[in-house]
């Protein structure tokens, strides 16, 4: 046979030995327009051998890799967030029949640029930047399995861009330092709950698994291995895999060694638990939650000058109020994951390096807390911009004032 073979359609055909398997010759057949492309193709193949990539997979679908990623998912995470992961894989489904080896950055930019204009059939609004980071992070996560199993050596992820103009999320803040103070010193049963999440950073499924017995105040540290998963309403305590990220000993600050250290009664079995001791159901999380939020407004609300329909005044109502649920919310109503998000905020203003803070939050990617630095980073930055401006203001009107004295 000769070297390079001229075919009936005109264009050129060669092969590269890729070795043997069984003792059978394995080769990559390569066609181009004419021999010197040809050759260059060839060589292309031979510099992939090179770098130990498997040339027998290039041709995966991106389907193929997108369903291994989501499988090697399913043990690691919750029901919840494997729900997500596989939504976030319907988003990339425009890829699904194209070699992974033949997508490039734009096919993918394509896909994050449209999501950015069209509407999310749930919402009836644009998808937001956080969804459409957590669709470009997962998109990049099923590239790097396949770079890890050689079929490729390249994430194309990596050039992507979320379009600046695209919808903001659902406000999620971290607390001011008055609510903080409020988590501190004001009592209720749903206070041990507000602490742990806000000073350890653990999800509301971790919190509710969490035992005494993985909490040891003289190391100051809290280890996280199990969760509550809450599916059609029925609660199910699971272990992490070995190798999930969430799997996790998170170091806590003195003023929650110093709380829990003082948490009354014995300090066994469930941490955050039900009346009776028993785990945390979803229906018996909400009414403390709802309670613990309604009492905070009834404590901490500016009632003093709260004025109804009539414009009169009212008189701050009594906790033990029968109809205190249906009194006006006079503060702004937080979620749990803000507490959360309040704990990985505290660590940027620490200077706590982003790896550190990354395992501490127990977070799948990197990406994660990068794009919440990030987004901290900005906010920090325009407002210390911000004071210096002030400064400066306050600068010439002081200067302006002792020219006129």
């Amino acid at each position: 046979m000769p070297k390079n073979k001229k075919r009936d359609d005109g264009r050129v055909q060669g092969k590269v030995y890729l070795g043997s398997v069984d003792g059978k010759a394995q080769y990559k057949y390569v066609y181009a327009q004419n021999n010197r492309d040809l050759e260059r193709k060839k060589q292309e193949v031979k510099t992939k051998l090179g770098k130990g990539l498997d040339l027998t997979a290039e041709r995966d679908s991106f389907s193929y890799w997108s369903g291994k990623w989501a499988k090697s998912k399913q043990g690691e995470v919750c029901a919840a967030r494997a729900a997500t992961y596989k939504n976030r894989c319907k988003n990339l489904s425009a890829l699904d029949r194209m070699d992974i080896s033949k997508i490039r950055a734009i096919d993918i930019q394509e896909i994050i640029d449209e999501l950015a204009t069209e509407k999310n059939p749930q919402t009836g609004m644009p998808y937001s930047k956080y969804t459409l980071t957590e669709v470009k992070n997962v998109c990049s996560q099923i590239f790097k399995l396949a770079i890890d199993n050689r079929v490729i050596d390249y994430n194309p992820v990596s050039a992507v861009k979320i379009p600046k103009s695209v919808r903001k999320p659902d406000t999620r803040r971290a607390l001011t330092e008055e609510e903080q103070r409020w988590i501190e010193e004001f009592p209720h049963r749903a206070q041990t709950a507000a602490m742990v999440m806000m000073y350890a950073g653990l999800r509301r499924g971790e919190l509710m698994g969490l035992t005494w017995a993985k909490v040891d105040l003289k190391a100051k540290t809290i280890r996280v291995d199990q969760f509550v998963e809450i599916d059609k309403g029925k609660s199910y305590l699971k272990d992490y895999g070995k190798s999930d990220a969430a799997v996790r000993t998170v170091y806590i600050p003195d003023v929650l060694v110093d709380y829990l250290e003082n948490v009354p009664g014995v300090h066994f079995g469930f941490v955050v638990h039900k009346k009776d001791g028993s785990m945390m159901t979803e229906s018996a999380w909400n009414r403390l939650w709802d309670s613990y939020i309604t009492d905070l407004n009834l404590q901490y609300g500016d009632w003093e000058h709260y004025l109804d329909k009539d414009g009169k005044p009212v008189n701050k109502p009594s906790k033990y109020d029968p109809d205190k649920d249906k009194r006006p919310m006079l503060i702004e109503r937080f979620t749990p994951h803000w507490l959360r998000h309040t704990f990985i905020t505290m660590m940027y203003l620490a200077g706590v390096d982003i790896l550190t803070a990354k395992e501490q939050a127990g977070h799948a990617d990197i990406e994660t807390t990068m794009g919440i630095y990030t987004h901290l980073d900005e906010h920090y930055k325009k407002k210390n911009i911000t004071k210096l401006n002030d400064f400066i203001k306050g600068k010439k009107t002081g200067k302006a004032d002792a020219e006129e004295a």
